[in-house]
């Protein structure tokens, strides 16, 4: 059996307000756009290069859908699907889309948000306040 990854990870912000659609009475299929952005060094000035992601995630807990709000930041991870489609004019167009698994909200302005994050959710998402560890009280020498 051979052995195959598909694992993406992202920490960007988001592009607009998630957008949910019900296909049946109990699934949930919840869009937004994420923004990363990358930067480097291009005859000596410093170059940002910003790619947009195409998100979906499956059944989310009403807490997510309340925080998926344009410009948050939010650690993504999922994994990459491309599918295609026939548009009308029955040309073939192709899309890829990162299928989350875990959100993490990183932009946490609300202290009391961190102490509502689910235990798990539908995405498997690690709660937020698992996610840092309090080291305050560690004597590391460095």
């Amino acid at each position: 059996m051979a052995f195959s990854l598909n694992k993406v990870m992202l920490i960007g912000n988001l592009g607009g307000d998630e957008v949910t659609r019900f296909v049946n009475d109990n699934f949930s299929v919840t869009e937004f756009s994420m923004a990363t952005t990358r930067s480097y060094k291009k005859n000596d000035e410093w170059v940002n290069e910003t790619t947009w992601h195409k998100v979906i995630a499956y059944n989310l807990s009403d807490f997510y859908k309340n925080k998926l709000k344009k410009g948050q930041k939010f650690y993504v991870e999922g994994r990459i699907q491309t599918r295609s489609y026939e548009d009308k004019n029955g040309i073939t167009r192709y899309v890829t889309e990162i299928i989350a698994e875990n959100l993490i909200p990183l932009d946490v302005k609300d202290h009391n948000v961190q102490d509502n994050v689910p235990e798990s959710d539908t995405t498997g998402a690690t709660p937020a306040t698992e996610a840092l560890p309090d080291n305050s009280d560690d004597d590391l020498p460095f």
